[in-house]
């Protein structure tokens, strides 16, 4: 029985190799194949990307953008253990970095207390409007994709409301710009000079926190398993003791904690205000990135730098002539290819263990009959 578990768990690493791997080598030939179209020449295009992408102002600019994106597939990923599809990331993350500039903006203390309250109340924002979708569907058994799409659109009309000359927002000058007022300089998270490559963000070091927290908690706790066994099986999980209500509503909050986290890096790092430019969307970045990682915090890892790589070099493929929507075509093939790959993968391999028990099985039953037959 050891031989077949160890056959089993050998076979079981080399298929989880095979699949991105498998994802990779699809979304490579079909992007290859929709350049061909537009009568460019691929293997220029995968060169130029390569070389450009490898600059050291790239990997600055990389690793800056999939700290963020990082965080959004966390969040996402968060409820996806649990088997909900928390789409309301985005609007939880701007509504979360909207409150904390407002508040950021009016303290007074140091930046070493200024920080940490920015932070809080970012994730306590995040929280309480995650935690109404959790609500609703624990209570009344709303969808959490309906009540979260609906909470999307709530927040953009309270920011939007909000950042006004005569509420919490004022004009900049230029008269153009309708902003929070600026943080004070001591409420900046650190930056880390690199030189000509440029500055890279120290909200990274936040991310990485953040990744260790999900893995310990999710992976080497009992509240982690039972969320774990929640996702899998409710009525399995119910049977156990485990309050299912208790624990959608417990990690819907969880979720949109993690998602206040995701404007952290534009607000201390970069902009040091909310303004009508602050990015949006990196909420249904982080669904992708989640699907690319499998809800792993290294594979998400990889996918959030996966996702960096893609915008800086087909941003750069447009100086090069080509055309500009080749970055949605293939952020969209890698993400079908990689859950297509994952799913073939995963049917494969449980194909090949059920074969390989049965077989063992039936070997061991084989067996008494055998002596029998000898004595």
């Amino acid at each position: 029985m050891n031989k077949l578990t160890s056959r089993i768990d050998k076979e079981r690493l080399a298929l989880g190799i095979a699949a991105p791997l498998l994802a990779v080598v699809a979304a490579l030939v079909v992007t290859a194949l929709v350049i061909l179209a537009t009568g460019k020449n691929p293997g220029a295009a995968f060169s130029d990307m390569m070389s450009y992408g490898f600059a050291s102002d790239s990997q600055v600019y990389i690793l800056n953008k999939a700290t963020t994106y990082y965080l959004a597939g966390i969040a996402v990923a968060v409820g996806f253990r649990m088997n909900l599809f928390n789409i309301g990331v985005d609007g939880q993350y701007r509504l979360a970095a909207f409150i904390a500039a407002v508040l950021g903006g009016a303290l007074t203390v140091p930046g070493w207390l200024a920080i940490p309250l920015i932070m809080i109340c970012a994730m306590a924002t995040g929280a309480l409007w995650a935690a109404i979708a959790g609500v609703l569907k624990v209570t009344r058994g709303v969808s959490e994709v309906i009540a979260t799409i609906m909470l999307n659109s709530i927040a953009t009309a309270v920011i939007g409301y909000l950042l006004q000359p005569e509420r919490l927002g004022e004009l900049q000058q230029g008269g153009t710009l309708v902003s929070t007022e600026p943080l004070p300089a001591s409420s900046f998270f650190f930056s880390i000079d690199t030189g000509p490559a440029g500055v890279l963000d120290g909200f990274i070091v936040v991310a990485v926190i953040v990744g260790l927290a999900y893995w310990f908690v999710l992976g080497r706790t009992r509240f982690g398993f039972d969320l774990r066994t929640v996702g899998q099986s409710e009525s399995a999980a119910a049977a156990s003791g485990v309050s299912v209500k208790k624990m959608v509503a417990t990690s819907m909050i969880i979720s949109g904690a993690v998602a206040g986290l995701i404007g952290m890096p534009t607000l201390l790092n970069e902009s040091h205000q909310y303004d009508n430019s602050f990015p949006t969307g990196i909420g249904f970045t982080g669904i992708a990135i989640a699907l690319l990682g499998r809800n792993n915090p290294i594979g998400i890892a990889l996918g959030a730098l996966l996702w960096g790589f893609l915008e800086r070099t087909t941003n750069h493929l447009e100086f090069q002539g080509y055309d500009k929507e080749i970055l949605g075509v293939i952020q969209g093939v890698i993400v079908l290819c990689v859950v297509i790959a994952y799913e073939v993968v995963r049917r494969y391999g449980l194909k090949r263990q059920q074969q390989r028990v049965g077989a063992e099985l039936a070997a061991q039953a084989a067996a008494p009959t055998k002596k029998q037959e000898v004595a």
